[in-house]
């Protein structure tokens, strides 16, 4: 009897650990199985991950603030300046002249008048900017800024990159 005894004894000290150690590892593996509540089923909902109230839809972007007459002419300046190869001098025309009738632009949208008639004060800008330039700049210089006008800014800048790659 005290042999079964010994047996049952050392029985209880190797059975109780055992029995704790299987107990442990089946609660992480339900719990790896179910998840904690972080969305994959668990105590959440039924729907697995919890939907927002709020729908998610960017935020629209701030509408870009309205630039003045003189903010818009300092912009272009540099690429005026590399592709009519002007010296401060003629800058300093160019950009009070050009200030000047952007402002009478700018005025003249906010006037809010008839297509015709803005059509008909924005021409005249047009040409009251074109004869002050005449008078300014150099001949060559003007017919230089006539082109640029009528072939437009983009292309000229184009040419004037491949041919600075050329040199190079």
């Amino acid at each position: 009897m005290a042999l079964f005894h010994l047996k049952q004894l050392s029985m209880n000290r190797l059975f109780l650990p055992l029995m704790t150690l299987v107990a442990l590892l089946s609660a992480v593996t339900v719990q790896a199985q179910f998840g904690n509540g972080n969305g994959y089923g668990g105590n959440r909902d039924a729907y697995g991950r919890r939907i927002s109230a709020m729908p998610n839809t960017p935020a629209p972007e701030p509408e870009p603030e309205n630039l003045t007459a003189e903010q818009m002419v300092e912009q272009q300046l540099p690429a005026f300046k590399a592709a009519l190869e002007l010296n401060d001098f003629e800058l300093a025309v160019l950009q009070s002249v050009l200030t000047r009738h952007v402002q009478k632009r700018i005025e003249t949208q906010l006037l809010k008048l008839s297509p015709e008639k803005t059509m008909e004060t924005m021409e005249a800008i047009q040409k009251s900017q074109d004869e002050e330039l005449a008078q300014g700049l150099p001949p060559e210089k003007y017919e230089k800024y006539l082109a640029l006008q009528e072939v437009g800014f983009s292309r000229m800048e184009k040419k004037n990159k491949q041919k600075k790659k050329k040199k190079t």
